[in-house]
Parts: structure tokens; C-alpha cells; sequence
């Protein structure tokens, strides 16, 4: 009989997922991955505040509530501070300067009546007028050619000198800076038949200490007149012009910087010159440079010529005007130039070394 032979079972290593199924199967798996991530991501800040409090309130015994809470009240005052200093910047006024009374801006110049500048009143009336016309500079005569001084100086050559009711000079120059005016005094030098009685070494002489007039006699209109040789007499002048600088005026203007307009054999000057064109235009431009170098730096000095002296050479001043050294001249004219006479005369000046002119229309701001 023959055997039962056992048959044989293969196994066969087979998946029963289809390729479909499979990738599905992936793209479950990559989204459950990226859920997972997403998950984490959000959750991370939550476990790290958690972690963070745990670690400072359990094991460092801090409030943290406490502390948050003074932090944010500290931001909130420098917030506060900072909105405050701003708000108080913006509502508080952009501040001026100063005006520079030593500036030379090249603008126009006005004339002040200085017997009409009584009270405060009529000083900033005359102020804002000027300024409405466009003046930068207020002329105001201190000391003028008759001799007389129009406030209380105290040089003592001037004791004789000083008008009944003078005014307070100081209070005028004040209130034209704070109108937006540069105050000029304006002071008559040589041009004084007055103080050189007070004091005689300042005049010009004749037959001794005699004082020379340009008249026969001062019942017919004769004037002494001050001597520009006489050291007293430079002196004087500077004297006045540091006075006034005193009283806020850091521009002057000096007039009748010259000699008498005539020369005769009469005339004693006390020194060699005073009597040729030569020697009058040496001493003037020696006494021009003697101020200008007593307040450099403290005083912007002018030298004032109408324009008749400034164009031809004279017995007054022995030169013309514009070759004296001085460093600013100030041109007055009754009227007004013509374009090609200003031009001259500007580039006569520049060619003598003058550094700033400005023509002066006198006419002008009446």
C-alpha cells in the first residue's frame, strides 16, 4: 500500500495593501506629523511661561505678579515724563537771539531827533516807525557840532558842554534793541567851539593860550574849534565814545573828524604840519588809527564825511575822506546818488583800504 505523502505549504511574503492604499497611508502619517509640530509650536510658549513661573515663584520665592505689575506702572510714569517735556518743548517759544550790536549788516540808516526821545513812549514809537520803513541802524546825536552834550556825561571835559535837560541815553539805546534797532551814537569830535573852554589845551590857539576863532570875533559868528595835534583833545573823544559804549551803544559815528576849513598864519597848533594839506591829512589818519585801536574788538567805529569831502581833497581835511585809514565809513548825502557817483566813490574807498561803506541818504526816513 503505498504511503500518504504530506504535502507541502509555501509561504509567500505578499502585502495586501494596493499602491493607492499606501499612499495614502503616507500622507497620513506626514500630515499627522506636521499636526503634531503645529501642536508643539503653539503650546511651546504656554510651557515655557508655565516652566519660567514655576521655577521663580516655587523654587526662587518671587511674586512675579508683583513685579510685572512695577514695571509696568515705571513705563507708564517715563511714558508720562517724556509726553509731558515734549508737550512743554513744543509750547514754549523758539528763543531769539541777541541782537549783535557790533554787526554790520550794510543796511539803511535813519536819523533820530534825540530831543523828541523824552519818555519811553516816544523812544518805541520812533523805534517802530523806523522799523516799519525798513531802517536797521537809529542815528542818535549824543554830542553834536554846536558842542553840546545831550545826556549827563561824566568826562570832565564835557562839564560845560551838557544841555539843560538831558536825556537818558542808556534808556534810549535799551528800548531800540528791543525794537530790532541797532543804536548808533553819534558824536561831533574836533567840531566843538564848547568843551575846549572847559579845557584850553584842547583848542587851537593864536598869541599864546589865546583861543583862535574862525571869525574875527564870536560877536560875528566866530568858533573856537578843538586841535586834532592836541593829545588832550583825542583823548576826549575817546573818552566819550568808551561813555557811550558804556550805555549800549557799540556802533559810533564820528563827525567832524577834521580841521578847521580854512588856514591862516594866525593858527598855532602847538605842533609842525597844522598848516600844510600834508601834515593835517598825516595827524588825522594818526588819531583815527589812536581810536580804532583803543576799541578794536568793542566798538564798531564809523568816520562820517558828506560826500562833497570824500570826493576831492580839501583844506579840511587835507586828502580826500576816503584816504584816512579808517576801517568804516559812513557817506551822508542831502541827496541821493546816482548810480555811477556811488559806484566811484565805493571803489574809491575799497582802493584806500576802507572795509565797509555805506551812503547815507539823510533825506531819507523824514
Amino acid at each position: 500500500m503505498a504511503k500518504n505523502k504530506r504535502q507541502k505549504v509555501k509561504h509567500y511574503n505578499r502585502s495586501f495593501y494596493s499602491r493607492e492604499t499606501r499612499v495614502k497611508r503616507g500622507i497620513g502619517i506626514v500630515v499627522l506629523v506636521a499636526a503634531v509640530l503645529a501642536a508643539a509650536w503653539f503650546a511651546a510658549p504656554h510651557v515655557l511661561d508655565w516652566a519660567t513661573h514655576t521655577w521663580y515663584t516655587v523654587v526662587k520665592d518671587r511674586d512675579l505678579e508683583a513685579e510685572s505689575a512695577s514695571r509696568a506702572e515705571a513705563a507708564a510714569s517715563s511714558a508720562a515724563a517724556s509726553s509731558a517735556a515734549a508737550s512743554q518743548a513744543a509750547s514754549e517759544p523758539e528763543e531769539e537771539k541777541p541782537l549783535d550790536g557790533k554787526a554790520i549788516t550794510g543796511g539803511s540808516w535813519a536819523e533820530l531827533d534825540v530831543t523828541t526821545l523824552t519818555d519811553e513812549a516816544a523812544i518805541r514809537a520812533a523805534a517802530r516807525q523806523l522799523k516799519q520803513q525798513g531802517a536797521d541802524y537809529a542815528l542818535v546825536t549824543l554830542k553834536d557840532a554846536a558842542g553840546t552834550v545831550y545826556y549827563a556825561s561824566g568826562v570832565a571835559a564835557a562839564a560845560q558842554s551838557i544841555t539843560e535837560n538831558p536825556v537818558d541815553a542808556a534808556n534810549i539805546a535799551a528800548i531800540l534793541r528791543e525794537e530790532g534797532i541797532i543804536p548808533a551814537a553819534q558824536l561831533a569830535a574836533f567840531t566843538d567851539p564848547v568843551s575846549v573852554y572847559t579845557d584850553r589845551s584842547m583848542g587851537v590857539h593864536y598869541d599864546g593860550n589865546r583861543l583862535w576863532l574862525d571869525n574875527v570875533s564870536a560877536a560875528k559868528g566866530g568858533k573856537a574849534w578843538m586841535n586834532p595835534f592836541a593829545a588832550s583833545a583825542v583823548q576826549y573823544v575817546g573818552d566819550l565814545i568808551e561813555e557811550v559804549q558804556g550805555m549800549g551803544y557799540e556802533q559810533v559815528v564820528l563827525t567832524g573828524v577834521q580841521f578847521p576849513n580854512i588856514i591862516t598864519r594866525k593858527q598855532d597848533f602847538g605842533a609842525s604840519g597844522g598848516k600844510s594839506r600834508e601834515g593835517r591829512a598825516a595827524q588825522l589818519t594818526a588819531d583815527i588809527a589812536a581810536w580804532q585801536t583803543r576799541f578794536a574788538g568793542s566798538v564798531t567805529l564809523w568816520v562820517s564825511y558828506p560826500d562833497a569831502l570824500c570826493t576831492a581833497a580839501t583844506d579840511a581835511l587835507g586828502t580826500t575822506g576816503t584816504s584816512l585809514g579808517m576801517e568804516n565809513l559812513l557817506v551822508t548825502s542831502s541827496t541821493a546818488l546816482d548810480a555811477d557817483s556811488r559806484a566811484a566813490l565805493e571803489q574809491a574807498a575799497a582802493d584806500a583800504g576802507v572795509k565797509h561803506v555805506v551812503v547815507h541818504d539823510t533825506a531819507a526816513f523824514r
